[in-house]
């Protein structure tokens, strides 16, 4: 049984003007603690004075309870005391939130929408505040973290860019099908357009939109960088009277290129022999069957060959596409080696004894024996057919993979890795001509400052020149630093390159990545080979 207040000398005194309950103790006479004395007990005591809901001091309730317990004398002190509802507002870093809690009363007074507001003014929020989210939680009486002020963020301007406008121009990959699986092979059909055809749109940078924070505060955007068609574009002209859109100057293949598109014609013949004679085309060739042994193409586009190519020089500026297979010569003619290289990426179905060099990557679907291949990006063999690498030399800046590399004879494949020399060479090469243009660039500036300085020293015409220079100066200079800084990711890039098999990796495969060496040791199954804490290891795939 609960022990009745009054009979152990506790009084309770409340203070109207301070809303504070005051407790006291009258003493009596010192005995056995009574049963059922605690803090529920006491909360009930002080419930029962109609203070329920008030916040009650906790240090001043364990004297009481003490007192209580050793029938002590106690003045009166507060013991519980009415506390209105309080809130706060935080500001985000960035300025572009402001967020609401808010405390609810105990015995007090609940939140009211003008101490809401006017927290949120002296935080100097004014901008983007959300009206009904701020009655709703007031209307609640409490929160916690609650955004009750959004700015409006900036919008940055768009950079200038271009638009194609031909649904069909081919793309430069391989060719995705529905059932999301790449078919490396087929690098999509040569499509063709006729003079006048609308090709591509230039898109003006915008200036954007500026932000305003939810105290007022205005956030300028960034304007978007302004890109123009790369001039001496082949193929095409500009529209009458629209600077903005290219048309196509005659009939033949588009080409998306940096900076816009050009029209290039296509040469199409049934085989390459001694009947056709070479063949140096100004655009892409189609072969419908074979290039016999010792004939040679070159394009600045793409080739492609619907037979095979056999121990035959072809050189192209783009991709290469061979039907069937790539027989060389193996480097036995040492004057003049039968090669073939491009510029994009080559697909073929096999390589024999053959040397291949691609700009890009390269595909082999069924079997590479005894080759040089050669790619800036991949080598991959191997898709629906036997995709084994026998013999033979591998170089690739990012990654080689295959079905199966070396055979279980241990013929020895070497397999390099990594950057490319010839990027350092183009890369030093860049910041030659860079360099030599920029002296170019202080001297012309000079002859400009001079004509500042001095109106009507030098001739007009002289000065109109030296204003031209300048400005195909500043954006050779600018064309060579946006090439440097690819080339520079390039090389980065280049430290994550791989070597994988998915089926079988067999010894007297050795790869070299940079300045390390790596003997594969034994048989394996699936592995893959990369760098690992600066080291090549070689890992289960």
């Amino acid at each position: 049984m609960s022990p009745n207040p009054i009979d152990i000398g506790l009084k309770f005194e409340l203070d109207a003007s301070r809303r504070v309950l005051l407790a006291s103790l009258q003493g009596s006479p010192a005995g056995a603690t009574p049963p059922g004395l605690n803090g529920n007990w006491l909360q009930q005591a002080i419930a029962d004075q109609g203070c329920g809901a008030w916040k009650i001091d906790a240090k001043a309730a364990g004297q009481v309870l003490q007192g209580c317990a050793g029938g002590k004398r106690l003045a009166p002190i507060p013991l519980a005391q009415a506390v209105d509802a309080s809130c706060t507002v935080e500001v985000t870093r960035d300025a572009m939130q402001a967020r609401l809690n808010i405390t609810p009363p105990q015995g007090g007074a609940p939140i009211t929408l003008d101490a809401v507001l006017a927290a949120l003014s002296a935080r100097n929020v004014c901008n983007g505040m959300l009206r009904d989210v701020i009655h709703q939680a007031v209307a609640q009486g409490s929160c916690s973290d609650l955004v009750v002020a959004q700015g409006t963020p900036v919008c940055h301007g768009e950079d200038a860019r271009f638009e194609s406008m031909l649904d069909l121009a081919r793309s430069r990959m391989p060719r995705v099908d529905l059932s999301n699986r790449t078919d490396y092979r087929d690098l999509g059909e040569i499509t063709t357009v006729k003079a006048d055809t609308p090709l591509m749109r230039r898109h003006a940078p915008t200036a954007g939109t500026p932000g305003v924070t939810v105290t007022g505060n205005t956030i300028p955007p960034r304007p978007g960088r302004d890109a123009r068609f790369t001039a001496g574009l082949k193929g095409v002209a500009y529209a009458p009277g629209d600077p903005d859109l290219l048309v196509a100057a005659l009939a033949g293949q588009p080409l998306v290129v940096k900076g816009g598109m050009q029209v290039e014609p296509t040469y199409v013949v049934d085989s390459v022999d001694l009947a056709s004679g070479n063949i140096e085309f100004q655009g892409s060739v189609v072969v419908r069957g074979d290039v016999q042994a010792g004939m040679r193409i070159k394009a600045s586009g793409d080739i492609e060959v619907g037979g095979v190519v056999e121990a035959a020089w072809l050189d192209a500026g783009g991709d290469i596409i061979v039907k069937g297979g790539v027989v060389g010569d193996h480097g036995r003619r040492k004057d003049d080696p039968a090669r073939v290289r491009c510029g994009g990426s080559l697909s073929a179905a096999y390589a024999q004894q053959a040397t291949i060099e691609a700009g890009d990557s390269i595909f082999i679907d069924d079997i590479a024996v005894q080759s040089h291949l050669c790619a800036t990006h991949h080598v991959m063999v191997g898709k629906t057919r036997r995709g084994q690498v026998l013999g033979g030399h591998i170089e690739a800046m990012l990654s080689v993979t295959a079905k199966v590399l070396g055979s279980p004879l241990r013929v020895p494949t070497q397999i390099d890795l990594g950057i490319s020399p010839t990027l350092h060479s183009t890369l030093l090469d860049l910041a030659q001509q860079r360099d030599a243009k920029e002296t170019q660039m202080l001297e012309v500036s000079k002859l400009l400052d001079l004509a500042a300085r001095m109106p009507g020293r030098l001739p007009a015409e002289t000065l109109e020149k030296a204003r031209r220079t300048a400005e195909h100066l500043s954006a050779t200079i600018a064309d060579l630093r946006a090439r440097q800084e690819l080339l520079t990711q390039q090389i980065e890039v280049a430290q994550t390159a791989t070597v994988t098999a998915t089926q079988h990796l067999h010894e007297g495969v050795k790869v070299e990545l940079g300045s390390q060496q790596f003997a594969v040791p034994g048989e394996h199954g699936p592995s893959v080979i990369s760098l690992v804490d600066g080291s090549i290891a070689l890992n289960p795939l």
